[in-house]
């Protein structure tokens, strides 16, 4: 049976204990056959990625832990010429630290740059899953096991079943098809703050109407002025704003190639 991780970025606080004991189990250890010990520095297995998305004001701020993704299509065994990566029946894909031979093609075969180097002792070195300690009675990863708001889950895929519906996988289009789930990546935003520039009042209530082929979101602005429309598809996207004695303002083509602030938007009275 397949083990598997399903990470919700909604629970993680960005503390990095994952990142921390991950490092505390494997720098300075030796456990081989699973890896040698891991650098002091210069390697994280699983580092937690910050993301901040748009500009002051309007700003968020999610954080999402990635380690290797233990593929089912793993390019870096295809990628190895000389067999020293193997899958394990339970799925966890392992470089034998053995066998290894330093030439590098598996780090740059892996689409997900979750494969370092260790030049010290010339090999490649990985996510093990902490294989090494499932294998002799523990039933957590040390990364599992640290996370104090249980956005880390790991187990039996086939168990994890409801959590991994409608869940993500990085770089779907590797056809890797990874073992490492993620829940509530956000989407794009799009916010701003509406304000009368006569009375320099904020407008609260005014209605914002969000349009991309077809499909229609709407929002109104907050006691603040503001309003924010949150996990949007990369798009173009057409806006209306709208209030009663104020002519409409409106903005047409919207990239969400990244998240956008509009700033402070004026509306002129009818």
């Amino acid at each position: 049976m397949s083990k598997a991780f399903v990470i919700d970025i909604a629970r993680c606080s960005g503390c990095h204990n994952c990142q921390l004991a991950c490092k505390d189990e494997h720098a300075g250890n030796d456990w081989t056959p699973y890896a040698k010990p891991q650098p002091d520095i210069g390697q994280f297995w699983l580092k937690v990625h910050d993301y901040v998305c748009g500009s002051i004001p309007k700003v968020k701020i999610h954080y999402i832990p990635k380690l290797c993704n233990h593929c089912r299509k793993a390019d870096c065994m295809e990628a190895c010429p000389h067999d020293a990566i193997y899958r394990r029946p339970d799925g966890f894909v392992i470089i034998d630290p053995e066998k290894c031979t330093g030439c590098d093609a598996c780090r740059q075969a892996c689409p997900y740059d979750a494969i370092y180097f260790n030049e010290k002792l010339n090999i490649a070195q990985k996510c093990t899953g902490c294989t090494h300690l499932l294998d002799n009675g523990s039933s957590l990863p040390r990364c599992v096991e640290a996370c104090p708001t249980d956005a880390i889950k790991f187990g039996e895929e086939d168990e994890l079943i409801d959590d991994i519906e409608g869940a993500d996988v990085m770089a779907p289009e590797t056809a890797c098809r990874p073992r490492v789930y993620y829940r509530n990546i956000p989407g794009k935003f799009i916010a701003g703050t509406v304000y009368d520039p006569i009375e320099k009042e904020v407008v609260i209530g005014a209605q914002c109407r969000l349009n991309s082929g077809g499909k229609l979101w709407e929002a109104v602005t907050d006691a603040y002025g503001d309003f924010w429309f949150k996990d949007l598809p990369v798009g173009l996207f057409d806006l209306v704003i709208s209030a009663p004695g104020y002519d409409y303002k409106t903005f047409s083509n919207l990239k969400t190639a990244k998240d956008l602030n509009l700033g402070d938007i004026p509306l002129d009275k009818a």
